[in-house]
This record gives C-alpha cells, structure tokens and sequence, in this order.
C-alpha cells in the first residue's frame, strides 16, 4: 500500500504541476529533495514539517521552530507517525546541521 504525502492528503495542489500553483507557488515540501525516503515520503512529502514555506491554514509558514508546535498537532504528522511506528524520523540530523 503506498503512503500518502503531504500534497496528497490536503490535496493542496501545490505539488509540482498541481492546480494551485499558479495562485500560491509550488510548494517546497514537494521540491525538497534531500528529505526523500524520510518517513517512506517523496521528497519532504511525509517530513513537510521540517521545511519552511509549507501551507497550513491556508497561510504560508515560516521557520522550522515556529511551526513545529503547530505541526505536532496536524491530522497529517499524526498519520504519519501512526504509520511509521518505531521508525518515524521527527527531524533528520543530517539535514538540520546543513542549515
């Protein structure tokens, strides 16, 4: 069965070549290629919380810190840590110290 990603279950259309992207840009979670396979995700689509610029409530997000307590909250970070289990990956170490 394949994992949903972030673009998938909100159905943004902010994926590369979706709907919305005209209108609100194309979200970086789906351009993040160092995030891929994080959480059995294509690019930061099952780590979306550890990219800045991401759409929640309908607005535009900023800093990792900052939203990172709203994200814990999120319907999505709760499946995806329901489907990972043991093996869920919060932030990777490795792309957090390239910043």
């Amino acid at each position: 069965m394949s994992k949903l990603n972030c673009w998938e279950y909100f159905k943004c259309g902010r994926e590369i070549g979706g709907e919305n992207t005209q209108e609100l840009g194309v979200c970086p979670a789906s351009t993040s290629a160092a995030n891929t396979g994080i959480n059995n995700g294509v690019r930061a689509g099952r780590s979306c919380w550890t990219v800045e610029g991401t759409l929640c409530n309908k607005s535009i997000q900023g800093e990792i810190e900052e939203k990172l307590l709203g994200c814990i909250n999120c319907s999505f970070f709760k499946l995806v840590d329901d489907e990972e289990g043991r093996a869920f990956v919060l932030l990777d170490e490795a792309i957090v110290r390239k910043r």
